[in-house]
């Protein structure tokens, strides 16, 4: 897909992300064809880029298609600077602790006054109420919402094992920009967008707070589920590698027992339905873990696949590099880390009319692409180079895609 065909094209957004829920927001927007500028530290550049452990892939991940607008925004130059920039944008993100926008004198009702037609939104660890105030990690509200406790069993609360509340916060923010940015269209006014952590769980686990007031009872952690099929479950193979399978219908039983050649149990009156599985499965399912157990991987789930059941070999994700699927697709794209090297990550999972939406520049360097804004808000090489001398700006050569 052209740059120019894209759905957000046209678009200028300021990003003021850290880890993952501002810069998840930013992304999408991105991948989406907005010209998204990230602000990070002038100098060393945002600090994801340096993180090791379980962050060490942050800034690699959710900085793709942007450019990078390295500002110091504790001088008084770094926020006029930023200030005069709010005017040359349609949308600003911002996911940094409560109250630290006001502080530094870059908040809503400030940036209102410099562009009434700016989208400002707030990404945050609760809505405005008592918790408004705290601090949040993704953990934190999987904990606090209930999300941790439905994961791992019972005592042992597991958060779940990516940023799923991050993430889906973020996406959160994007749908309420493009409602905002189309009300524009009619009102010329621009709006203060709101998403949060909190919320997010919350909505997650609706469909068992719904099921508590259905059922009267609350539901259990998800590994100790009641039983809604006889077969849902893992098997290990001869290989000892592990494979979901999922029979939750009775055409998918027959199909699995004519494929896998379980004559036996094909014409099993007392199998024939899944209630029926389920009061027999004392008698069947141990047999059929002994008969899964003899096939290997490959051949479990090449025989799982010709009967057209639901079956998973567990994976890490560091497989999905080599997965057919993802690579047929064409879902992946190659990505430069901040050490050079190449990683292949997924695009966005969303297509329209057929199309998916490509890597158009690599996650910047610190600064890179951000002169593009600067120049647009009119200041003179001469201003720039004051700027970059005085530590308040970094600009570094644009190196495209």
């Amino acid at each position: 897909m052209a740059h120019q065909d894209l759905p957000l094209t046209g678009i200028r957004v300021l990003e003021l992300g850290q880890n993952i829920m501002g810069p998840a927001c930013g992304l999408i927007l991105a991948d989406l064809g907005a010209e998204v500028y990230k602000v990070e530290q002038a100098g060393l550049g945002d600090e994801t880029r340096r993180l090791q452990g379980f962050g060490a892939g942050f800034f690699t991940c959710f900085n793709r298609n942007k450019k990078s607008l390295a500002l110091n925004l504790k001088t008084d130059q770094g926020r006029e600077l930023f200030l005069t920039l709010v005017q040359h944008v349609d949308v600003l993100i911002e996911n940094f602790a409560p109250g630290t926008v006001d502080r530094l004198g870059i908040g809503y009702p400030i940036c209102r006054k410099q562009n009434p037609g700016l989208i400002f939104c707030t990404l945050k660890g609760f809505m405005p109420g008592p918790y408004a105030h705290r601090p949040a990690l993704d953990e934190v509200v999987q904990m606090m919402g209930g999300l941790a406790y439905m994961t791992g069993p019972s005592g042992k609360p597991m958060r779940a094992g990516a940023s799923v509340t991050d993430i889906l916060s973020g996406g959160f923010g994007v749908i309420g920009i493009l409602a905002a940015l189309y009300q524009r269209q009619q009102s010329g006014q621009g709006q203060l967008v709101e998403a949060s952590l909190f919320e997010s769980v919350a909505l997650l686990v609706a469909q068992h707070m719904a099921g508590a007031a259905v059922t009267g009872q609350p539901p259990p952690p998800m590994p100790e589920r009641g039983r809604a099929w006889a077969v849902y479950e893992l098997f290990t193979t001869s290989d000892d590698q592990q494979v979901f399978i999922g029979i939750t219908s009775d055409r998918h039983w027959q199909r699995m027992c004519a494929t896998f050649g379980f004559t036996d149990w094909a014409d099993d009156p007392l199998l024939a339905t899944n209630q029926g599985r389920i009061n027999e499965r004392k008698r069947f399912f141990p047999e059929l873990e002994l008969r899964l157990q003899r096939l290997s991987s490959a051949e479990l789930t090449a025989l799982a696949e010709q009967a057209g059941i639901p079956f998973a070999p567990v994976n890490r994700p560091v497989d999905l590099w080599n997965d057919p699927h993802l690579r047929q697709s064409g879902g992946l794209a190659a990505t430069r880390t901040p050490a050079g090297s190449e990683v292949a990550l997924p695009k966005l999972p969303l297509r329209l009319d057929g199309r998916s939406f490509a890597l158009r520049r690599q996650p910047p360097l610190v600064g890179e692409g951000g002169s593009d804004l600067i120049h647009l808000a009119g200041l003179t090489s001469g201003q720039i180079r004051s700027l970059v001398a005085a530590g308040v700006l970094t600009l570094a050569p644009d190196q495209g895609s």
